[in-house]
């Protein structure tokens, strides 16, 4: 680990919102100092003249693959898009193979992730309707996954006399995907025969992500359970949770569903295919305006990648998911640009609340004694999205020919420096963060 590391002359965004113009400096991992004209003895310092500094990206949804499908993705190549992302640390879900259903398979990927990460990581617990016990008691895990749709083998826990005693016993976060499963296989039917992707978000239509939502919000309300709603999508959801939605419950929006929509399937077909699938443009805005209000806590990417040669298959044998840790930041500090938001928001959808949601002590702010995982972005500096400069296995991304800006130029996580204006030190491995229990008198 660095010892000492100075930054000079940032551009500092610190947590009341304000940007400071100043320098910071980081001490064994922490940071220590946040002033001007700082100096440290032998410290490395980086001039960060004209960057802005911000705290690490925590990605509270992620699939990396590993292990039993490396093929698309791995924790290696998946942490490295990671950092060349802004994104220090990660929240990672439990369909790989084998499933992440008991402790020693949780284990297993945390010792993984030790040799393999450069940026900090944790991991979820997959619910099934037989492992109620290692549900409650596997550590470190940051929550309990359910699937209630989109077909995910022993990992479906799609009906409520299975879903409820998840619900009723225990105190650990649960974080659901609220699809459901009965209407889309009736839906299914119904339209068989049609191979055009965009199909796919008629199938799985809104008020099957509706009806899940409704019976995850009932169930946490009547047992008092903490609750996040992954990847809303849709504007009915929004509306439903703007007047139902309790202090133990919190719901994020990936970037996809903000800015990506129905009249995508023309432009990329089978690369826009995801679950929840995209939906009407007019979904856009309602899911904006929810996230603006504080409907929605925070942002997450869902990256979920599949090789190019899987996504080329014709719909319905396509596979649903899209990459997203690498331009998930540029994406919205680009929105920030256009008027759209707040920088501060920004960091708060993406940084301080789900630190604060997972109950990740000393991250996602800067301030002196947190974790020194912290981002120097060029505000002012536009660069298209190219499939050849992706880090991600899978090599595409929906985003491609984007222009953004915000694209990090270091990436420091627990003090060293993981990205230094586009090389990676692939030496700098993360640590597994380690998550409080949430029950209603936390939150």
């Amino acid at each position: 680990m660095t010892s000492n590391l100075l930054i000079h002359h940032a551009e500092i965004l610190l947590s009341n919102g304000d940007i400071f113009l100043g320098d910071l400096l980081i001490k064994d991992g922490k940071i220590a100092e946040i002033g001007t004209e700082l100096t440290a003895d032998s410290a490395t310092i980086i001039d960060a003249t004209g960057l802005t500094l911000l705290p690490g990206v925590i990605d509270p949804q992620v699939h990396f693959r590993e292990p039993g499908l490396t093929h698309k993705e791995d924790l290696f190549t998946a942490s490295c898009a990671c950092a060349k992302g802004g994104v220090t640390s990660f929240l990672e879900m439990p369909n790989t193979i084998p499933l992440t259903t008991t402790q020693a398979i949780l284990d297993d990927k945390l010792h993984r992730a030790s040799q393999k990460c450069l940026v900090n990581y944790g991991f979820f617990m997959g619910a099934t309707a037989e492992n109620l016990d290692d549900l409650r008691n596997a550590n470190p895990a940051c929550g309990i996954k359910i699937f209630m749709g989109s077909n995910h083998g022993a990992l479906l826990v799609s009906t409520e006399a299975e879903i409820e005693p998840i619900f009723a016993k225990g105190s650990r976060l649960i974080a659901v995907h609220a699809e459901d499963q009965a209407r889309i296989i009736e839906r299914k039917k119904l339209f068989k025969d049609n191979t055009n992707p965009a199909i796919h978000s008629v199938i799985q239509d809104e008020e099957a992500a509706l009806n899940a939502t409704k019976l995850a919000v009932k169930l946490a309300n009547k047992y008092q359970r903490r609750l996040h709603i992954l990847h809303l999508s849709t504007g009915i959801e929004a509306e439903y949770l703007r007047e139902n939605k309790t202090p133990w419950i919190s719901t994020e929006v990936t970037p996809q569903h903000l800015l990506l929509n129905t009249n995508d399937y023309q432009r990329i077909g089978t690369l826009a295919q995801m679950n929840p699938p995209l939906r009407s443009p007019e979904n856009n805005e309602i899911l904006w305006k929810a996230l603006l209000d504080g409907v929605i806590d925070c942002i997450a990417t869902d990256h979920a990648p599949h090789t190019l040669e899987e996504k080329a298959k014709p719909y319905p044998h396509s596979p649903s998911g899209m990459p997203g840790v690498e331009t998930s930041l540029p994406l919205m500090l680009t929105e920030y640009k256009k008027g759209r938001c707040t920088l501060a928001q920004v960091v708060t959808w993406m940084c301080t609340n789900p630190a604060k949601l997972y109950q990740i002590q000393n991250k996602g702010e800067i301030k002196i004694g947190y974790d020194a995982d912290l981002i120097l972005v060029d505000l002012n500096n536009y660069q298209p999205v190219l499939k050849e400069n992706l880090a991600t296995k899978c090599g595409w991304s929906p985003f491609e020919g984007w222009n953004l800006t915000g694209w990090p130029i270091y990436t420091i996580v627990n003090g060293d420096i993981v990205l230094e204006k586009g090389k990676l030190n692939t030496n700098i491995r993360g640590k597994a963060l380690t998550f409080s229990q949430m029950n209603i008198k936390d939150s």
